[in-house]
């Protein structure tokens, strides 16, 4: 049995991709720092062993692979496991690049933008997977449906979450290069990870690059109601197939209904081609359901019934408007809030479906583009809609790579918007503030690509004892 050794093994990616070496019969083991749920409980399920610290003793002798993760605090300058690994002698590679082999003689579909990556990835695997297709999928998130983020099915199709971000810290190559792509499915293009894509222009070439990958017999699938879009199929790929809400697309929604259940027709060319059912929350998440849908129906993966079927099933994924507890009076949510678009996203399905409620929010600054003083704008109408909304510190990792903002910058900024805000730089002291602010009936958004130091954790079960549900 070969052995692998995954050094930051808690990325979402990183732990998608040590399941499929493990499916391969791979034995793997791994470390890292920031050991919480939801992957840890997900390493936990599948056995694999973590070792919560970094050590140049980690890393097992009879070691075949080490795969190295990609963030900030994994180089040999600053990492002495990684240090050792790339000393070791022992074959040293991205998960990109192990998911390059592992994708070679499958039909590939790539899911990719700047936002709706993984929700879109799952959504189709679970399609694919409720139509017995027996799919292959990797998600760079903990889904509910799929029962996992990755899997090595039988089948034809394997469909993968493509992020534009560098694969590796020695390899500035987009990671969804790596993918073989048969087709791909482009969400958006609202300029993203700013500390490494400078500029517009340097965001777009990886999806320029990309998209010239495609075999003639392969479809893009283009969202045309984000900025950039439009522009950018017809400059590299003026035959792709386009959706969307907003504007004029080939596929698009009629006859919306939103509730706890949320009915529309998907209609293609201006004929209805199946009526939809499904609990996702928000306007964008109807957006995510047609592109899929153009994606599966294009290429004749799925029937409509089989699609049907797929998203009436289909769960939210964790902290992508998943509701925290169902034990408390409050409607407590966790947005993936990595991004302005995500977080305002987030924040208009909350008031889209409750709409009488107050609005908390719980926001931590937690990527780069949050902490970066040259984006400080955003911070302008970001919070539009809430009542109040909690700020806690921005983390200091990879603090001296930009100007980083602290958060009596953030805050102050965010109160010359009006919004009502609070800022806090402990985790006792913030949970305090909170009690003190809501109501039994309120609605609560967390807001975070981190964990707020255990505080995500922490609010549900406060609810709980403070405004238990009635039963």
């Amino acid at each position: 049995m070969k052995k692998a050794y995954f050094i930051g093994i808690c990325g979402a990616g990183m732990s998608a991709v040590a399941n499929l070496l493990k499916s391969k019969g791979w034995q793997i083991s791994g470390s890292d720092e920031g050991f919480y749920p939801p992957v840890s409980a997900y390493l936990t399920e599948l056995g694999i062993p973590c070792v919560p610290y970094y050590s140049e003793n980690n890393i097992p002798k009879d070691t075949d692979m080490i795969v190295i993760g990609r963030n900030a605090k994994l180089t040999p300058e600053d990492n002495k496991e990684v240090k050792a690994a790339f000393e070791s002698g022992i074959t040293v590679k991205s998960f990109p690049e192990v998911l390059s082999e592992l994708t070679k003689e499958t039909e590939n579909m790539i899911i990719v933008g700047s936002y709706a990556k993984s929700t879109c990835t799952a959504l189709a695997a679970w399609c694919l997977e409720r139509a017995l297709k027996d799919p292959s999928y990797f998600i760079g998130a903990v889904p509910k449906t799929p029962d996992s983020s990755s899997r090595l099915g039988k089948g034809r199709y394997f469909v993968l979450e493509g992020d534009e971000y560098p694969a590796s810290n020695w390899d500035t190559s987009s990671k969804f290069l790596y993918y073989n792509p048969k087709h791909v499915l482009l969400t958006s293009l609202v300029h993203d990870h700013v500390n490494v894509f400078k500029t517009l222009e340097s965001y777009l070439e990886p999806f320029s690059k990309l998209v010239k990958m495609i075999p003639r017999e392969g479809k893009l699938i283009a969202c045309v109601d984000g900025e950039n879009v439009r522009e950018f199929i017809d400059k590299n790929f003026p035959g792709a197939v386009t959706y969307g809400l907003k504007n004029s697309a080939d596929w698009t929604a009629q006859d919306i209904q939103y509730g706890a259940q949320t009915f529309f027709n998907l209609v293609h060319n201006g004929k209805k081609i199946v009526s939809l059912k499904t609990g996702l929350l928000g306007k964008h998440n109807i957006e995510n359901i047609i592109g899929v849908s153009a994606l599966l129906l294009s290429e004749n993966a799925v029937t409509t019934e089989e699609l049907a079927s797929g998203v009436e099933t289909f769960q939210t994924l964790a902290r992508r408007l998943d509701l925290k507890s169902e034990k408390t009076t409050l409607k407590i949510y966790e947005g993936f809030g990595s991004s302005f678009t995500k977080a305002r996203a987030a924040i208009e399905a909350i008031k889209l479906h409750y709409p009488d409620k107050r609005l908390i929010i719980i926001f931590e600054p937690h990527t780069f583009s949050w902490r970066n003083s040259d984006y400080i704008s955003q911070y302008d109408n970001v919070f539009e809609g809430a009542d109040k909304v909690f700020i806690y510190k921005p983390p200091l990792q990879g603090a001296a790579t930009h100007n980083q903002l602290t958060l009596g910058d953030i805050v102050n900024r965010v109160k010359k918007s009006g919004t009502k805000v609070t800022g806090f730089e402990d985790v006792k002291e913030g949970l305090k503030l909170i009690q003190n602010e809501w109501k039994a009936d309120d609605a609560i958004l967390i807001l975070t690509s981190g964990d707020l130091d255990g505080l995500v954790e922490l609010i549900p079960k406060s609810a709980e004892k403070q405004f238990p549900a009635i039963n």
